[in-house]
């Protein structure tokens, strides 16, 4: 990506998708942005600064040197490749597309396999960070496959993360990602469980926050979520529905690998009661609402 302008693409538009695909229509490096998501309405803001909507993924890959990715679970992501009018139908060779969706290793490699065997460049590059770090581009992005793509993007990266690093070959990422997500999971519950044990104990949850802020808990998920959870403003910067999915596809690591992981379960468990009672589409910050009765 250096010399003259490429065309760039960006398929999924969600929460974090819109942000990032902004991030790049900002930048004035790419010659076009190249949008498409599965409720075409969905791109009407963006396109009103100045992005193409695409009619299909394939539309869109075949108009651009680059294609980034960010879908909600792995299903989305395996039906924008493999499904009618997906990527595998206008990828070529030397093209690159780069998925930065949370999906299992299994999925990442399956995809990996068919773009790579088009003549195509794959990577995987999922993102730690919610809404606020997307919208201000200041993601963490960990990418795992073809380096000569990772140090093309390496522009794009910076106009949507704070730090990117290459972890090696294709499924890394997804590991790596994975992990952080699973720790994230359990420590929101154990978050979730003290507010609402000083709640019945007649402790002010402010001054437990105060307290957690000024020791070796601070940090900032506490910062974060403790107001949310206090408040119940659960405005979505990260959906609930996406870290349980996250959950389980940690622990589905977990049983491949033979590893033993009974505190995430145990949190996995609270996320899937969160969801029940229908917090799914609010922030992970609701996953106090299971503390309840």
């Amino acid at each position: 990506m250096s010399g003259e302008k490429i065309s760039v693409g960006f398929l999924g538009l969600g929460i974090m998708g819109e942000a990032c695909a902004r991030n790049l229509l900002k930048s004035g490096l790419f010659s076009a942005v190249h949008v498409w998501n599965r409720s075409p309405d969905k791109a009407s803001a963006l396109v009103s600064e100045g992005a193409l909507l695409g009619s299909s993924p394939a539309d869109v890959v075949s108009k651009c040197s680059i294609t980034f990715a960010m879908l909600g679970d792995p299903d989305a992501a395996l039906q924008v490749v493999f499904g009618e009018n997906g990527v595998l139908q206008a990828i070529s060779a030397g093209k690159g597309y780069i998925d930065m969706s949370t999906v299992d290793e299994q999925t990442s490699q399956r995809i990996h396999a068919a773009i790579t065997s088009k003549g195509g460049r794959f990577l995987e590059a999922p993102v730690s960070g919610s809404k606020k770090p997307a919208i201000d581009g200041q993601l963490i992005i960990l990418a795992a496959g073809d380096e000569s793509l990772y140090k093309e993007a390496e522009p794009a990266f910076t106009k949507m993360g704070k730090k990117w690093m290459h972890l090696g070959e294709t499924g890394a990422g997804a590991r790596m990602k994975l992990v952080v997500n699973m720790a994230m999971g359990t420590m929101l519950n154990a978050l979730s469980e003290a507010m609402a044990l000083s709640d019945k104990a007649g402790l002010k949850q402010q001054d437990v926050l105060d307290v957690m802020g000024i020791g070796a808990l601070a940090s900032p998920l506490v910062a974060m979520k403790g107001p949310a959870m206090m408040s119940k403003n659960y405005a979505p910067a990260f959906p609930l529905k996406h870290q349980q999915k996250d959950m389980r596809l940690a622990l589905a690591l977990g049983d491949q690998l033979g590893q033993s992981l009974p505190v995430a379960a145990a949190a996995n468990e609270q996320f899937k009661v969160a969801r029940a009672r229908g917090h799914g589409d609010e922030d992970i910050a609701a996953v106090y609402e299971a503390t309840k009765p």
